[in-house]
């Protein structure tokens, strides 16, 4: 059967039932970045959101004829994409930061050998800067709400089906009844494990979000600070991007188990290890916070190739944590160019 392009819900629907998976495609595409971002939310990790989706996306086809319309069509995809997420993380250890793997180092010649595996929180790649006039409200929980490095680090401490009830109820807003429904509960239990996720992941948050943090510092501030950390750090200039931490920051850098704790740390390790060999940054978006793709010069060739990804965390527009991101098999699943543009 062949599908206009410009077919309502209802009709792909009906072509979709009938076998067109080109039709499948169409009813299913606008939900797909949605559904990625909330199973991110569930496990932590990008790659894992990918095999969640895709697993979630064949079990919709395949059950295509058992959806009945009782429930919209996105609120059925979210219960298969919800289902595949608590699967998939009874098979995985939860996703770890650097403070939960091991105490900060001071000894720069030691980084450790890299913890490979399913082991790290990864970044999420968000579009960028808020545009002029905000957000449109139907991306707004895709690029910026609920996907917060710290948040979805607190995420992690929760058992699987505490993490999924806090995230159907408070980031995408679904009603207790719903969100029973959907993990085929009570709402008297979903209420009750809501209470007890909304405690613990409380106490893992800081006392402002980061998207109030860039809010404050508005679009010159956030510019301003984007192109002094840029500028600096292709310069190799420890002292001004010290002046750009706060006392307490933090370097991570995944999956080497070292990090450094304390501007004065911070800033010895950029001096003595970073800085030995030259970089470009380019600007970009994870986690709805400011990030670089960093790209370092082989000195075989004298190429710079993409090398690492860095986010930073933000207190009164001083940086906080730079999460460094530096893991080979990462990095081309994040959706940049391997040699900088």
């Amino acid at each position: 059967m062949e599908v206009p392009d410009r077919l309502d819900e209802a009709g792909l629907l009906a072509a979709a039932r009938d076998g067109d998976s080109t039709a499948f495609d169409q009813l299913v595409g606008p939900y797909r970045r949605e559904l990625t971002a909330h199973c991110y939310r569930m496990l932590g990790s990008v790659q894992d959101a990918e095999d969640a989706v895709q697993e979630s996306l064949l079990s919709a086809w395949r059950g295509l004829g058992g959806f009945a319309g009782r429930s919209s069509l996105r609120t059925w995809l979210y219960r298969i994409a919800t289902h595949a997420s608590l699967r998939l993380h009874s098979k995985r250890p939860r996703r770890l930061v650097s403070p939960d793997h091991g105490p900060a180092r001071r000894d720069t010649s030691d980084l450790g050998e890299p913890v490979l595996g399913p082991v790290w929180l990864e970044p999420f790649p968000t579009a960028g800067d808020v545009p002029a006039g905000g957000w449109d409200p139907a991306e707004a929980y895709v690029e910026r709400e609920g996907v917060e490095l710290a948040f979805v680090a607190a995420l992690q401490h929760l058992p699987a089906t505490q993490r999924a009830v806090l995230i159907l109820r408070d980031v995408l807003r679904y009603s207790a009844a719903e969100v029973a429904d959907l993990l085929d509960t009570t709402p008297a239990s979903v209420n009750s494990a809501l209470q007890r996720a909304r405690a613990s992941v409380g106490d893992r948050l800081p006392a402002v979000s980061q998207r109030d943090e860039l809010s404050a510092l508005g679009a010159e501030g956030r510019r301003e600070l984007v192109d002094a950390f840029v500028a600096a750090w292709e310069r190799a200039d420890v002292p001004a991007l010290l002046a750009l931490l706060a006392e307490d920051a933090r370097f991570t850098m995944p999956p080497l188990p070292a990090w450094f704790d304390g501007r004065a740390d911070v800033g010895r390790f950029l001096a003595e290890r970073v800085f030995e060999t030259p970089w470009k940054l380019r600007p970009a978006w994870f986690n709805g916070q400011p990030g670089f793709a960093c790209y370092r010069r082989d000195p075989s060739d004298g190429m710079f190739r993409l090398s690492a990804v860095n986010v930073l965390s933000i207190r009164d527009g001083l940086v906080t944590h730079l999460s460094s991101f530096i893991d080979p098999e990462l990095l081309p699943l994040l959706g940049l160019p391997a040699d900088p543009p």
